[in-house]
């Protein structure tokens, strides 16, 4: 069913989920294969030329990890490729898995504090599941 499945990461802990899951569904489906996705956020009002050594030892470490994370994932027959891009998170994210016609995209999410659930409201993963067109699965 699906078969570009779209993960967003940024690192820390709580990928390991988003990274558990797209392995069991890709695995579930035939031929599809998982994008590993790292937005490295860029500073407004400053030239992203002027910035461009800064910028690009950050995608260097970020490729190292994400060869890292695809390892893993090849190791239990998952098919899947990573990709560094630079600009805003939320609208980069999006504006990718248009690009790339992504059939899912899994996210990490926090968890949610039943006592003040609005406080969620703010974060990246809220923002892109409202806005992307594909089906988006959070995971905790």
């Amino acid at each position: 069913m699906f078969q570009k499945i779209l993960v967003p990461v940024d690192f820390t802990e709580k990928n390991e989920a988003a990274l558990d899951s797209a392995a069991q569904i890709a695995g579930a489906a035939e031929g599809s294969e998982v994008t590993l996705l790292h937005v490295v956020e860029t500073i407004e009002h400053i030239d992203f030329n002027e910035m461009s050594d800064f910028y690009r030892g950050l995608e260097n470490r970020a490729s190292a990890k994400l060869f890292t994370l695809e390892e893993r994932l090849k190791e239990k027959g998952v098919s899947v490729r990573h990709e560094v891009l630079f600009g805003k998170r939320a609208e980069t994210i999006v504006r990718y898995a248009e690009e790339k016609a992504a059939d899912l995209m899994i996210l990490s999410s926090h968890k949610v504090d039943r006592d003040h659930p609005a406080l969620g409201f703010g974060t990246l993963s809220y923002a892109v599941a409202i806005v992307a067109r594909c089906p988006v699965l959070l995971v905790k």
